[in-house]
């Protein structure tokens, strides 16, 4: 079992993205290139057979994943906590009047440090929770060996991927940020393999008989499934669909 894999899909481009214009929550459509990479990466991401299929409220990402529900059949389940980074003040500027207007918070910000973009801003723990918190919601349906695709944003990605990832935040910044279209690939730690001590005995004992059968779905269970470590990163920026790795964890 390979246990469950989750897609962070960056929503493709916008004329924001074009014009190095921070967009932070501001909803911005995709412009034509948007469109088109949109659709070509939904092509290659239909061959991972998904579950399901999430995505930002916003509507450059909705519109991403349009491309990909059109061709699996997979409705979209919107869910306004796989928005982007709220930016506060920072919105609307070109990056030349960032550098300008705000170079010391910029500085800190592209370092790493969890500043508050924007003056108003989200901190990225904060929206690093806000995104775990929606994709284990999410997940919560998603079958042991289920691909759930989240079509979402760069900043917000990077900030889940190093929480999923259990890095301490000051490393998350080590990422490079998603190209547009593009995506990142984790795999979850199935509970089979959980280290000695991760299964919750209260949490077993009520999902399981006396004779050892599960008394509720296997969906269920894996809702309530114990931590068994952080999850794998497979893939990074990714946009294209991997060869097959042969290593020693074949």
């Amino acid at each position: 079992m390979k246990g469950r894999r989750l897609v962070l899909w960056r929503h493709g481009r916008t004329e924001w993205n074009a014009t190095k214009r921070f967009q932070g929550q501001s909803d911005t459509p995709l412009d034509e290139v948007g469109h088109a990479q949109a659709e070509r990466a939904a092509k290659l991401l239909s061959e991972l057979e998904p579950s399901k299929l999430a995505a930002s409220d916003l509507q450059r990402a909705h519109d991403t994943a349009r491309y990909l529900s059109a061709i699996t059949g997979l409705p979209i389940q919107t869910h306004q906590g796989l928005r982007e980074t709220g930016a506060g003040a920072w919105e609307g500027l070109y990056q030349h009047e960032l550098v300008s207007k705000h170079a010391d918070q910029l500085r800190a910000w592209v370092l790493g440090e969890d500043v508050v973009p924007g003056e108003t801003g989200e901190k990225r723990t904060v929206v690093a929770a806000r995104m775990r918190a929606a994709i284990d919601e999410l997940l919560a349906d998603v079958p042991e060996d289920g691909v759930l695709v989240v079509t979402t944003h760069g900043g917000a990605a990077r900030a889940v991927t190093g929480t999923l990832l259990e890095l301490p935040v000051k490393y998350w910044a080590a990422f490079g940020g998603l190209a547009n279209a593009a995506w990142t690939v984790l795999s979850e730690p199935h509970p089979r393999f959980a280290p000695p001590g991760a299964w919750d005995a209260n949490t077993f004992s009520q999902n399981v008989d006396d004779s050892g059968e599960p008394k509720t779905s296997s969906n269920e269970i894996s809702s309530n499934r114990p931590k068994s470590g952080p999850w794998r990163l497979i893939e990074y920026n990714a946009g294209s669909l991997p060869e097959p790795v042969i290593g020693d964890d074949r």
